[in-house]
C-alpha cells in the first residue's frame, strides 16, 4: 500500500530551502502548489498544511530565509565599509554574487518573487515590496550616516541618491536573470560607481530638472 502524509524524510527546513527555490524560479503565481509540494520531496496536501499553514505562508518563510541567508551578505557589506563608498561599491558586488550563485535561481528573490499580481494576491505584493523598501532604507540611512559623519556634502539627498543605487542593484537583478554573464555585471558595477562624486558632489547634478511637456 503506497503511504501518504509526509514522507519520513521530511525535514522542515530543507523543505523551506527547496520552495524558496521553486518561488524564486517560478515567482509566486507560476509556482503551483504540486510543484511545490513535489520540490519538497514528495509532501501530501494534508502534510503541507499541517507544517506551512497555506502558500502564501509558505511564500512569506520562503522570502525571509532568502533575506536571513542569500540576501545577508549584501547588507553586512553596506553596514561594514569604511566608508560610504566602500559601503555601496561593496553591496553593488555582492550583489552581482548573490544573484549568479551557481545551482540557484539568477537573479534577486525579492525583485523577481512577485510582483504585479492578481488583486487577490496584494498582500504578498506588498509583503515583498516593504522588504525591498528596507533594503533602500538601509542604503538610505548608511548614506546618512556619511553626510553625519563629514565624508558627504551636508546637501546631498540621501533619499535619493538611496533610490539610485537600488534602482542599480534591481538592474543586476533583472540582468541576471535575463542570463548576462558575470563578467557584464561587474562591468556594470564599476559603471555605477564611477558616477559616485558626480551624483554626490556635483551640485548642479542634482537640481531638479523639468520636463517640457511634464504636467505637475
Amino acid at each position: 500500500m503506497t503511504q501518504r502524509g509526509r514522507p519520513r524524510s521530511f525535514d522542515r527546513q530543507t523543505a523551506l530551502r527547496q520552495a524558496m527555490q521553486v518561488f524564486w524560479a517560478l515567482g509566486y503565481e507560476g509556482a503551483t502548489l504540486n510543484e511545490l509540494q513535489e520540490a519538497m520531496g514528495g509532501i501530501a496536501p494534508p502534510s503541507f498544511y499541517a507544517a506551512f499553514g497555506s502558500k502564501e505562508e509558505l511564500f512569506r518563510e520562503a522570502v525571509e530565509l532568502y533575506s536571513r541567508t542569500l540576501g545577508a551578505p549584501m547588507m553586512k557589506a553596506l553596514e561594514e565599509g569604511p566608508t560610504a563608498r566602500d559601503s555601496i561599491q561593496a553591496l553593488l558586488v555582492a550583489a552581482v554574487e548573490a544573484f549568479c550563485k551557481p545551482g540557484l535561481p539568477r537573479g534577486c528573490f525579492l525583485v523577481s518573487g512577485a510582483f504585479n499580481s492578481v488583486p487577490a494576491n496584494k498582500n504578498v505584493d506588498d509583503h515583498v515590496r516593504g522588504l525591498r523598501v528596507r533594503r533602500q532604507k538601509a542604503i538610505q540611512q548608511r548614506l546618512q550616516r556619511g553626510v553625519e559623519e563629514g565624508e558627504l556634502p551636508k546637501n546631498l539627498d540621501p533619499a535619493a541618491t538611496a533610490v539610485f543605487y537600488t534602482t542599480v542593484i534591481d538592474g543586476l537583478a533583472i540582468q541576471a536573470r535575463d542570463g548576462v554573464s558575470r563578467k557584464a555585471l561587474n562591468f556594470a558595477v564599476d559603471c555605477a560607481m564611477a558616477a559616485w562624486d558626480p551624483v554626490v558632489h556635483e551640485t548642479d547634478l542634482r537640481k531638479p530638472r523639468m520636463l517640457a511637456n511634464r504636467r505637475e
